[in-house]
């Protein structure tokens, strides 16, 4: 593997669909993201296997996330404590796109999604939001229970779907702000770790220069 992965070559701007109806109403859904939600990290480039689709949607009301592992044939392990060291999704964003720092601003957040280690079984999902590395300055933490979260069991892996509202998302203002700071990372303990772009070799988890674009836009 060359020391710079191909896909750090090139700087992304990844379109992100606007979805009328999110959250659903439906009771055990919260989401519906089209193909055209998802995000596609171009990992063929670097000669690597992604294990995960990963789909993002927004509206006034807030971004959605849905990605959908497979391939698996244990079950999911997780740990709240150790959010980063658990299967799930990490997601960064920093509503002002302020990509020039190295250091994190009141904007940037760091969110987990573990797909279990959760409830009194350690059997439920969890959602844990935790501070980023060096930043200059902290981001609000969302209230507890306000961030819809849901993961549907599935033969070879699980579907894990969330919403975050406007209220969580500091800064968050599609009219005056349509581009934002964005990194992902899908981690798993028996397929590994699939990333939006770069390689661990890379400290994205502390550093939003090395993050990419995430337009929202309205058709």
């Amino acid at each position: 593997m060359p020391l710079v992965p191909h896909r750090f070559l090139f700087r992304m701007l990844y379109p992100c669909l606007y979805v009328r109806q999110m959250p659903l109403p439906e009771k055990g859904l919260l989401l519906d993201l089209p193909p055209e939600s998802r995000l596609d990290n171009f990992a063929a480039i670097d000669n690597v296997k992604n294990f995960a689709d990963v789909r993002l949607g927004w509206n006034e009301l807030g971004l959605g996330l849905q990605v959908e592992v497979r391939g698996k044939q244990q079950l999911a392990v997780g740990n709240p404590d150790r959010p980063r060291g658990s299967d799930g999704v990490t997601l960064w964003l920093d509503t002002r796109d302020a990509r020039a720092n190295h250091r994190a601003s009141r904007y940037c957040q760091q969110f987990h999604f573990l797909a279990t280690g959760a409830g009194p079984e350690h059997d439920e999902p969890a959602f844990v939001q935790t501070k980023i590395n060096r930043a200059l300055e902290d981001a609000p933490f969302a209230p507890q229970n306000s961030v819809p979260f849901l993961v549907h069991p599935r033969k070879s892996g699980y579907l894990l779907e969330a919403f975050l509202p406007a209220a969580v998302l500091n800064g968050y203002d599609p009219d005056e702000h349509p581009r934002l700071g964005f990194f992902y990372s899908v981690r798993d303990d028996e397929l590994g770790e699939q990333l939006l772009s770069l390689t661990a070799e890379f400290p994205f988890w502390e550093d939003p220069s090395l993050w990419s674009v995430l337009e929202l836009k309205k058709m």
